[in-house]
């Protein structure tokens, strides 16, 4: 597969191109964790045809659940086809967009209202104008939700009590940052309101856990692993995203949807708490060949009992829901 210049690249996708080659330079991920596979395989593209294909897939913090799910897909992929997987810890959607475009990542998982942002190249300022025309759809996964995560004897218990607070939103440049700014400045608060921290949701976790910040941004499929951890050993407490706050966040951006972080999901969460959510999903780039994507798809999808992971979510005939962006061709004559 060919490469892409990494001076235009920077140049193409502002914070999306730093992001990314911060994540594949070969100095550690954007989260600053592990980047090898639990084997310690070092990560190569896709080839042609002619021997074992190797395919790089990128995934996000090891404490979300983005890593530990494509690690499940790489024991699928590896089991029902004749490709190596390499699995790569990263800061997640818009690092991975990147790594998509310079061909850095033949596979990975976004969020779908970032997948849009960028094929448009509208939406946040990383993409803006900029559109990245090679990203192309596999397939929806399963909701990805909200998590407003403070500890119980804050006293933070709206969006707006966020104000003038320490506020972990993410990694820097990642879906989750872009969804907890716009929550934010949906309910009037802007990056001048409050005290912005990124990192990964395992560090910010450890942040909330050592009173270095007041609350924290987790976008994931339930449970998340580091938010599990922190309930574990101290009283959370998830500020709900409903009533007029609600409203707000879903007039000002049409694809987040209602959702609910059920009861006992978590450690001391006793009651559901009302939340949005946006979509998980698997991409790839236009270079992708045909049959590399199609046989993906079905190692997958045809085996999804193999999986352990949002299985409650993940189906074939579910894969097309909330799909934001075009279709590779091999993931068309897939799912037909």
């Amino acid at each position: 597969m060919s490469k892409f210049d990494r001076r235009d690249f920077v140049k193409a996708t502002g914070v999306a191109g730093i992001a990314a080659l911060a994540g594949c330079s070969g100095g550690g991920s954007g989260d600053g964790e592990t980047t090898t596979s639990e084997d310690g395989e070092t990560s190569t593209t896709s080839g042609g045809s002619g021997g074992e294909t190797r395919l790089s897939w990128h995934a996000g913090g090891t404490g979300g659940t983005y890593y530990p799910l494509s690690n499940e897909f790489k024991s699928v992929i590896e089991g029902h086809t004749d490709y190596g997987v390499q699995v790569q810890s990263t800061g997640a959607s818009v690092e991975n967009v990147g790594s998509l475009y310079s061909g850095d990542a033949d596979f990975a998982l976004i969020q779908n209202d970032i997948a849009y942002f960028a094929k448009n190249g509208t939406g946040i300022d990383a993409f803006q104008d900029n559109p990245i025309e090679n990203l192309r759809g596999v397939a929806t996964l399963y909701p990805e939700t909200i998590h407003v995560v403070t500890l119980a004897e804050s006293g933070i218990e709206t969006l707006q009590d966020l104000e003038g607070k320490r506020v972990n939103t993410g990694d820097l440049g990642s879906g989750t940052q872009v969804d907890a700014l716009q929550i934010l400045n949906a309910v009037g608060i802007t990056q001048d309101d409050f005290e912005e921290q990124n990192t990964s949701f395992s560090q910010a976790s450890e942040q909330l856990r050592n009173g270095d910040v007041d609350a924290t941004f987790t976008v994931g499929g339930w449970p998340v692993g580091a938010i599990s951890d922190l309930a574990t050993t101290e009283d959370v407490r998830i500020v709900p995203i409903d009533g007029d706050a609600r409203a707000q966040v879903k007039d000002a951006a049409s694809f987040f949807a209602d959702d609910q972080i059920p009861a006992g999901t978590y450690s001391g969460i006793d009651e559901a708490v009302p939340t949005v959510a946006v979509q998980a999903m698997i991409a790839t780039n236009a270079e992708q060949p045909a049959d590399v994507v199609e046989n993906v798809s079905a190692a997958i999808f045809d085996n999804v009992d193999e999986l352990s992971i949002k299985t409650n979510f993940i189906s074939k005939a579910s894969a097309q829901d909330g799909m934001s962006i075009d279709l590779h061709e091999g993931a068309q004559a897939y799912f037909g």
